[in-house]
């Protein structure tokens, strides 16, 4: 992960091409830092015999002060492109991850063995896309170290365009390019274009003498060229070397100042600021690379450690990475459709983005019920949306206009969650925290039966209120949720027999005072999110389904059957899947039809849509519910959007990410994962977790501490025992404290390689609803850090439980 220190200056140093004078310019700046402070030069990989190495370069023209020292970390002999050098000899292959680690150890054993203040320039070889060891290019494979960068421009015929093509390769990742440095030219004078470019970009440019051609005796050849670095020295190179301690300098100041700066002048959304108070409190976030955080301390334990350090990012940042940070085939995409399309019009218009992700969909989790999508910008959007698509096919369906005066409610689970805005949080009950002045909750809630591992057991849990409350153990996860192997069974009958006394009740009580209809079943399957977690035992939601499609007057419901194709018409009540959360293998599986055996009339998709970069959400609708808003008026249309209604931007990432999401699913590491869960191939319906099932297991049989535990796809909730069982309760924020503070602990910094980027130790970011903690993986973390978190999770636990 990123590495930055007080008293080392770090700096990455990248070519716009092959031959441009990377390592002449790097030998000026160390010569030019070696004057005040001791200088560290590495080349990572270098090819060709060793006596024309780069690091022998620096040697011999570094000044004899003994401040200068010199490291190749992979020698290749054959004068090859690093990959082939590496595909040609007998060595074992050196994959990216190894490279990273590598450099990122140097680093760190550069920054312990000095308290003083010292640079260090890591040079790379060839151009930003030359290939490393592993055929990666270097721009992608050393993006995890994100270390402040100097680009080598190209002062030969054609070198302004190769120069612009590698900064605008360099900035599309996140570098941060201090400074690019040249070779003067009074024949191709790039530098002159150059220099007005990047001034446009607020980029310092440096240039440089060429230097001296080569002579007819090596001695000559030293001399003349020593005499040039003389003449940089005194010119341009003392320059640079200033310029880049002051933008060190500027970095440091900048993140000093963020903590302050934030509790200043910024409104967080969920968190309660009267408990952010210190500096301290406040998590400076610099830059981020797969699944982790790359975080600042300003005090770290050692003066020599690093400032930032890796944090893994557990809430998979609120339930939407999906590739980890900074993937680039989605940042490629955002860049291509804002390239060509930047935003336009959609109302009556389409592009392709739009075009191609609404296609992709309906083959996707759309499949076999829907016909149409609507683009809007967010998860609570999306509902909003899909609420107003069920009010009117109902009330279109009943010959209630649309503008009546009665009032209309929506069938759900207490506990649910649809999102901020007002119209989504109605149809939520107003009870807890998830409310404020306007929200009326227009509805009736039922409290599920719940799925979870206790006491190593794992069953259903059926509420008190409900015939047959307790406790159902069940031998395995797809025993619970082989929907219909569970049709024929007691539960189900007590689960039908309870709906349906309900709903008559409701039904009997609304015609005796004239109260309000029920025209929209709107639940959360499979897992209730921002709710608690909720883990609902998936019978129950089909048998919410079956009933309310039964179209049973006395239940209250429509009995008035569509006159559309089969499979395009709702019937009883429209029903409404909220997949914002578990939607597009979240909880393992693409939608979650399927697995309840019941597909819905409308469903929403958010979140792991666009892969964690940019907001969109998408409601996918039966042809029956969209028919409920044609007519010639325009008052009859769904008059509803935004300015950015199907961005071009988010299409484009998003149907980008269906793509990745479709190469994933066939990975050798999800089918690691579905065996250990007993997965049946073959079958749409079969749940499975990145999650260890003797893990989870396990965990739920730590007594005294944890009250119990469940996992679907990248998902880990577990609840702890506590008291105070609403969102109120501290209780798991408490006992998974010392999560965030493992990379401070005395031993961190002689623990074992770890599975994050540059292989330093980290902590652990993530999430609490009230006594419930969840940790949540990408869809593609890597297997050796889903079980180092298991094994700091067990840590945590097994200390509690040891303290009680």
């Amino acid at each position: 992960m990123s590495l930055l220190f007080r008293h080392l200056r770090v700096h990455h140093i990248f070519g716009a091409n092959t031959d441009v004078g990377k390592t002449v310019l790097t030998t000026a700046l160390v010569r030019a830092s070696a004057r005040t402070v001791p200088v560290y030069y590495l080349k990572p990989v270098s090819t060709g015999h060793q006596d024309h190495a780069d690091t022998a370069h620096v040697r011999r023209h570094a000044p004899s002060n003994h401040r200068v020292f010199t490291e190749c970390l992979y020698q290749y002999d054959q004068p090859l492109s690093p990959h082939l050098a590496a595909q040609l000899s007998d060595r074992p292959p050196i994959s990216d991850q190894t490279l990273v680690n590598a450099i990122a150890s140097y680093i760190r054993r550069t920054a312990n063995a000095t308290s003083q203040s010292a640079h260090l320039y890591v040079e790379s070889a060839g151009g930003v896309h030359s290939p490393t060891l592993s055929g990666t290019t270097q721009a992608e494979a050393y993006r995890p170290l994100f270390l402040p960068t100097i680009l080598i421009g190209d002062a030969k015929l054609g070198g302004i365009s190769t120069t612009i093509a590698a900064y605008e390769a360099l900035l599309l990742r996140g570098y941060i390019v201090d400074a690019v440095l040249l070779f003067r030219d009074s024949y191709y004078r790039n530098e002159e274009y150059l220099k007005q470019y990047f001034a446009d970009r607020n980029v310092w440019v440096a240039t440089f003498e060429k230097p001296p051609a080569l002579l007819s005796t090596p001695d000559e050849t030293f001399t003349s060229t020593d005499a040039y670095y003389d003449r940089l020295d005194a010119e341009s190179a003392l320059d640079a070397v200033q310029h880049l301690d002051k933008a060190h300098a500027a970095r440091l100041a900048e993140l000093d100042s963020m903590p302050r700066r934030t509790l200043h002048s910024v409104w967080w959304p969920f968190v309660q600021h009267a408990h952010f108070q210190s500096e301290a409190d406040v998590n400076v976030i610099d830059s981020a690379s797969s699944d982790f955080f790359s975080i600042y301390t300003k005090n770290p334990l050692s003066p020599t450690a690093s400032l930032l350090s890796p944090q893994l990012d557990s809430s998979a940042s609120w339930w939407t990475q999906t590739f980890g940070h900074a993937h680039t085939n989605t940042t490629l995409a955002a860049a291509r459709a804002a390239g060509r399309y930047g935003h336009v019009m959609f109302p009556g218009a389409t592009h392709l983005p739009a075009l191609r992700l609404t296609e992709a969909l309906l083959r996707g989790p759309g499949k076999g019920w829907a016909q149409r999508v609507f683009i809007s910008d967010n998860g609570s959007t999306g509902m909003e949306v899909a609420i107003k698509m069920a009010l009117r096919a109902w009330t279109k369906r009943m010959g209630v206009p649309s503008t009546t005066a009665e009032k209309l409610g929506v069938l759900g689970l207490a506990g649910s969650y649809h999102g901020d805005t007002i119209g989504a949080m109605d149809a939520s009950e107003k009870k807890g925290v998830y409310t404020c002045e306007w929200h009326e909750g227009r509805g009736v809630w039922v409290d599920p039966p719940t799925v979870a591992f206790v006491n190593g057991q794992l069953g259903v849990r059926v509420p008190s209120g409900m015939e047959g409350e307790g406790w159902y153990g069940f031998e395995s996860a797809q025993e619970v949720y082989d929907v219909q192997g569970r049709i024929a069974t007691k539960l189900q009958s007590v689960y039908r027999e309870y709906v349906e006394g309900m709903l008559a009740s409701l039904e009997e009580e609304r015609r005796r005072v004239n109260g309000p209809r029920l025209a929209a079943l709107v639940i959360e399957p499979l897992v209730m999110g921002a709710g608690g977690m909720k883990f609902v035992d998936p019978l129950f939601q089909r048998v919410l389904v079956d009933v309310v499609r039964s179209g049973k007057e006395e239940l209250g419901l429509c009995s008035v059957r569509g006159e559309g194709k089969a499979g395009e018409e709702w019937t009883g009540l429209p029903v409404v899947y909220d997949e914002v959360f578990v939607g597009l293998y979240r909880v393992g599986v693409e939608s979650t039809g399927p697995v309840l055996g019941a597909l819905p009339d409308i469903a929403v998709n958010a979140k792991v849509l666009t892969g964690g970069l940019v907001p969109l959400a998408v409601t996918l609708a039966r042809e029956g519910v969209f028919r409920a808003f044609w007519g010639e008026g325009k008052e009859k249309a769904l008059l509803h959007g935004h300015s950015y209604s199907a961005h071009a931007v988010g299409c484009e990432v998003a149907a980008e990410t269906l793509k990745e999401v479709g190469r994933l699913v066939e990975s050798p590491e999800w089918r690691e994962a579905r065996e250990r869960w007993a997965v049946r191939e073959g079958g749409e319906e079969n749940v499975w977790s990145f999650w260890d099932p003797v893990f989870v297991k396990r965990l739920s049989e730590v007594e005294g501490v944890v009250e119990e535990v469940m996992a679907l796809g990248c998902v880990l909730a577990i609840k702890v025992v506590d008291k105070t069982k609403d969102y109120t309760s501290h209780a798991a924020q408490n006992v998974f404290e010392p999560l965030k503070y493992l990379h401070l602990r005395e031993d961190a910094e002689h623990a074992l390689a770890t599975g994050a980027p540059g292989g330093a130790p980290y902590s652990v970011h993530y999430r609490t609803l009230g006594n419930v903690a969840y940790f949540m993986t990408s869809l593609n973390t890597k297997p050796e850090v889903v079980r180092e978190v298991e094994d700091r999770i067990w840590g945590v636990l097994e200390t509690r439980g040891a303290e009680r």
